[in-house]
């Protein structure tokens, strides 16, 4: 778990506290109490009462301000942060591909923040926003401490249509379309569709781990059937049904006589009682040539 301290949080004043004492100066002559006073109902009115009305609409007067103004919510962190409820340290788990600054950012936390007054449901919301978290969960331990909890999604399958390639999940959901080098190992699925087919081919592909190794795209042909891309550039033609038997033949072709490594382009498996070959251009030229240079028979007689 990573944890970071919070940064610019509470700021004391340069002289450590924040309160200021006052030293007592006497009483002048202009404040000292005359002979005579006042007698009749106001003789019972402290003398401190004038002073504690005036305090009293002041600070009655700052309440509507505060709230007229909409600052209450400023006011309230700024007196529970100072109080020992500020954000002091974040912890966070589960972070792979998203960033610390995505997190912070997320959280939108202000210079003082206060955790009595945090929001977790509205940041739990603004994580789950970021394309690679699937779920955050967020806990406060008081007296200042954030726990924050996500769980990433899991790259399944890179989809492409067009010139657009994606990361999806496995339900073909899209996760990013900012692919780089880490994906390389993904299975490409391509045509629209593919992306919600694409633990179909997936599933039927990892019963062979070795063709499945070597197979570099699965194309989606009109929604029915796959052709498989190897990284040799063959293609081979997967029937719409019974994948898995072709598949199979294919695997003990290549294992009997090293059929993906022969001079080929495509491999046609959708016919149950055959599988048609087609040679590249120049195996097809080399094959024609040795066909016209075989000795002619004679009908009537042996070999020459």
């Amino acid at each position: 778990m990573r944890k970071i301290k919070a940064k610019l949080f509470a700021m004391r004043d340069r002289t450590g506290g924040w309160s200021t004492r006052f030293r007592s100066r006497g009483v002048s002559r202009l404040h000292q109490k005359s002979a005579w006073g006042v007698t009749g109902f106001f003789a019972v009115i402290p003398s401190w009462a004038p002073t504690a009305s005036a305090l009293g609409f002041l600070a009655l007067s700052a309440i509507y301000g505060i709230t007229l103004g909409g600052h209450v919510r400023e006011v309230s962190e700024s007196v529970t942060s100072a109080v020992g409820f500020a954000v002091g340290e974040i912890e966070m788990d589960g972070l792979q591909r998203v960033t610390e600054f995505q997190v912070l950012e997320a959280l939108e936390l202000h210079d003082r923040p206060s955790l009595l007054l945090f929001d977790a449901g509205e940041a739990k919301t603004r994580l789950e926003g970021i394309a690679w978290i699937k779920s955050a969960s967020l806990q406060k331990f008081y007296p200042g401490t954030l726990r924050v909890v996500v769980q990433e999604q899991v790259p399944y399958a890179l989809w492409q249509r067009g010139d657009i390639t994606s990361v999806i999940d496995k339900k073909g959901k899209v996760i990013t379309d900012e692919v780089d080098g880490r994906y390389a190992n993904l299975l490409r699925v391509v045509n629209h569709g593919a992306q919600l087919r694409a633990g179909e081919i997936m599933s039927e592909l990892e019963k062979f781990p070795g063709i499945r190794a070597r197979v570099r795209a699965a194309q989606l042909r009109s929604e029915r059937r796959w052709d498989l891309a190897m990284e040799n550039g063959i293609t081979v033609r997967l029937p719409e049904f019974k994948v898995e038997e072709a598949l199979a033949e294919l695997k003990k072709l290549d294992d009997q006589g090293g059929l993906l490594s022969r001079d080929i382009v495509a491999v046609d498996l959708r016919l149950q009682d055959r599988v048609v070959v087609r040679l590249s251009e120049d195996a097809a030229l080399r094959r024609q040539t040795t066909i016209k240079g075989r000795p002619n028979r004679s009908k009537n007689g042996r070999d020459t």
